[in-house]
């Protein structure tokens, strides 16, 4: 029984950051019909941001709660506007193109990500940047003390504030996305663009602001994921971002809850293959899941099946 409740809560913090990138592709996708795969190396960035503005502040060598918010809320406006960045410069001049051209350009971007942070560092804020291929400490931010015991169980402090982060902020965005302006935009984007900008509505501004909302959120995933595991390294954000896509298919690719749910049942479905099984089938179970979801279930288990006139 204590296994059990262990790989529960290990599960749970696990699929809490799967499921925070995973919105970023849903909204992404809900929006332009784009599969944004330079989504997981957004995360790697935010990781990265959190890792220098940890030096720049202090936090690292004083770690204290409105430093630690500093950080975090620093790397989400940084990672937004990667985010508007991305967008602007890689996808908006493709935006009649066929899709899989936008495909094609998101793992470029990937790959210019990946590799454009192992470039030989040169220095700036009193760090070495670019970061190189070498793995860095990321800092502690916040002192938490030692984890909570429950039931034989051992809960890590940060896995308990990042889970409550976490919900907090996916809770904020299904407010913004149903109960504001800006939301009900965004539906209107993704049921039809063209319509939506004849009646007045800033498709690009709306598309931008997306971008931005979903790096955000990717950002706060890698500052809790570099918390808990406290590694960075340029090419963190791969099996991670792919893992995410596989939630966001579960889930229902383009549904907000659905992105949650697939994120917290596929990082308890790891967790439980890992720890019954072998550890080595924990990245082979996603795309496991992934086969499944296509063959049994492809809209997701939020998603809705839509016929097309051709």
């Amino acid at each position: 029984m204590t296994e059990l409740l262990q790989h529960l809560v290990n599960g749970l913090s696990l699929g809490t950051i799967y499921a925070l990138i995973a919105l970023g592709y849903t909204m992404v996708y809900g929006v332009l019909k784009l599969i944004n795969f330079a989504h997981g190396d957004v995360y790697m960035a935010g990781a990265f941001a959190g890792y220098y503005l940890a030096g720049a502040t202090g936090a690292g060598e004083h770690p204290s709660l409105p430093r630690a918010v500093a950080v975090t809320l620093g790397a989400m406006i940084l990672c937004g506007l990667l985010g508007l960045a991305i967008e602007r410069a890689a996808y908006r001049p493709l935006r009649g193109q066929p899709r899989l051209t936008a495909l094609i350009t998101a793992i470029g971007v990937s790959f210019l990500l990946e590799y454009g942070f192992q470039l030989q560092p040169m220095g700036a804020l009193g760090h070495q940047f670019p970061p190189g291929p070498s793995p860095r400490f990321f800092p502690e931010i916040l002192r938490l003390g030692p984890p909570f015991e429950w039931l034989g169980v051992t809960v890590p402090r940060i896995d308990v504030l990042g889970f409550a982060v976490a919900v907090a902020l996916m809770t904020a965005l299904q407010l913004v996305v149903f109960r504001t302006r800006f939301g009900k935009a965004m539906r209107a984007v993704s049921f039809d663009a063209r319509v939506a900008g004849l009646m007045g509505i800033p498709v690009n501004r709306v598309i931008a602001g997306t971008f931005f909302l979903g790096s955000a959120l990717a950002a706060a995933a890698a500052i809790i994921s570099a918390s808990r595991l406290p590694k960075i390294e340029p090419l963190m954000g791969l099996m991670p971002g792919l893992k995410a896509f596989v939630a966001a298919v579960l889930g229902g690719i383009g549904s907000v809850p659905g992105a949650m749910v697939g994120g917290l049942l596929l990082g308890l479905t790891e967790e439980y293959v890992a720890g019954y099984t072998l550890s080595s089938f924990r990245d082979a179970i996603a795309f496991t899941v992934l086969i499944l979801v296509l063959l049994v279930r492809p809209q997701g288990l939020f998603g809705r099946t839509t016929v097309e006139k051709v």
